[in-house]
C-alpha cells in the first residue's frame, strides 16, 4: 500500500477521515466466545475531537485499536479517507500506523536513559515529514524541559513528552487511550490542554478514550459505549476549556 494521504482542510465541510461499518470483534478463551464489539458504525471527521465514554470492558479500547491498525476486526470494514484498511493485510496496516497514526496511552512508555528531546527524536528520525523534537515539545508546553530525563519529570510532564512523541511525525489521527487515567485532576488538565492544542493548531483528528464523564465536555462529539455498542451520540454545542473541568 503506497500513495494514499489526507488532504489538508480547506474551510469546506469536514470530510470523513475514518469510517467504520459493521465492526465486530470476538475473542476466544478456550471454547468460550467473548464479544468485545457488536456491530459498531462510526465516522471520525477531519479535524474533530471526539471522546469515547463508557465503563471498562464496554469496547472502547478494542475499537480504538482497530481504528489505529493495532488490531483487526472479526468482521466489518475500516476506511481511511478513500483507502480500505480492511483489504490491505499486515504490511498495509504497518504503513498506515507509521505514516498516519499517533498513539498516546495511559502509561508513558518513555525510555529512561533518553532525554525528552531524544525520546521524541526516536520518531522524527524515521518519519517522512517530521517536525523538530524541539517544536513538538514546545507545542505541549515543554520547550524548557528538552534535556531532562523521564526520572526528572513529573507524571504529567512525561505524558506530555509522550504526546509530543506521538505528534512529531505529523499524524492525521491522534488516538489517546485514557491519557489522564494515572494523573490527578490538576495534572490531567495540563495534559488535556496539550491534546486540545494539538487538535486545534495542527488540525489533527483526535479520538480520546475515558471513563471520566467530565472530560467529555472538551469534545466536539461524545460517543457513549455499553456492551460493545455505541448506545448514544452527543454533539457538544460548546467545547469547554480543560481549565473549566474539575474531577
Amino acid at each position: 500500500m503506497t500513495g494514499f494521504s489526507a488532504q489538508p482542510r480547506d474551510g469546506r465541510q469536514p470530510r470523513v477521515a475514518l469510517r467504520a461499518r459493521g465492526l465486530t470483534k470476538i475473542y476466544h478463551m478456550g471454547t468460550v466466545e467473548v464479544p468485545a464489539l457488536r456491530g459498531v458504525d462510526v465516522d471520525l471527521y477531519e479535524g474533530e475531537l471526539i471522546v469515547l465514554l463508557g465503563p471498562s470492558g464496554s469496547g472502547k479500547s478494542t475499537l480504538l485499536n482497530i481504528l489505529g491498525g493495532l488490531d483487526v476486526p472479526t468482521s466489518g470494514q475500516v476506511q481511511f479517507f478513500d483507502h480500505d484498511l480492511s483489504a490491505g493485510g499486515d504490511r498495509a496496516l504497518d504503513l498506515y500506523r507509521r505514516e498516519h497514526v499517533g498513539f498516546v496511552f495511559q502509561f508513558y512508555n518513555l525510555i529512561p536513559s533518553l532525554t525528552a528531546r531524544e525520546n521524541v527524536a526516536l520518531v522524527t528520525e524515521i518519519a517522512r515529514n517530521p517536525m523538530a523534537p524541539e517544536e513538538a515539545l514546545a507545542l505541549v508546553g515543554l520547550g524548557h524541559r528538552l534535556d531532562h530525563f523521564p526520572a526528572q519529570l513529573s507524571g504529567g510532564e512525561q505524558q506530555r513528552v509522550a504526546i509530543a512523541r506521538a505528534i512529531a511525525k505529523r499524524p492525521d489521527l491522534l488516538l489517546c487511550d485514557e491519557p489522564t487515567g494515572a494523573l490527578d485532576s490538576e495534572t490531567g488538565i495540563l495534559v488535556l490542554e496539550a491534546i486540545l492544542r494539538v487538535n486545534q493548531e495542527l488540525g489533527t483528528t483526535t479520538a480520546l478514550i475515558t471513563h471520566n464523564a467530565v472530560i467529555a465536555d472538551i469534545a466536539n462529539r461524545v460517543l457513549f459505549f455499553a456492551d460493545g455498542r455505541i448506545v448514544e451520540t452527543r454533539v457538544n454545542e460548546r467545547q469547554r476549556s480543560p481549565k473549566e473541568l474539575a474531577w
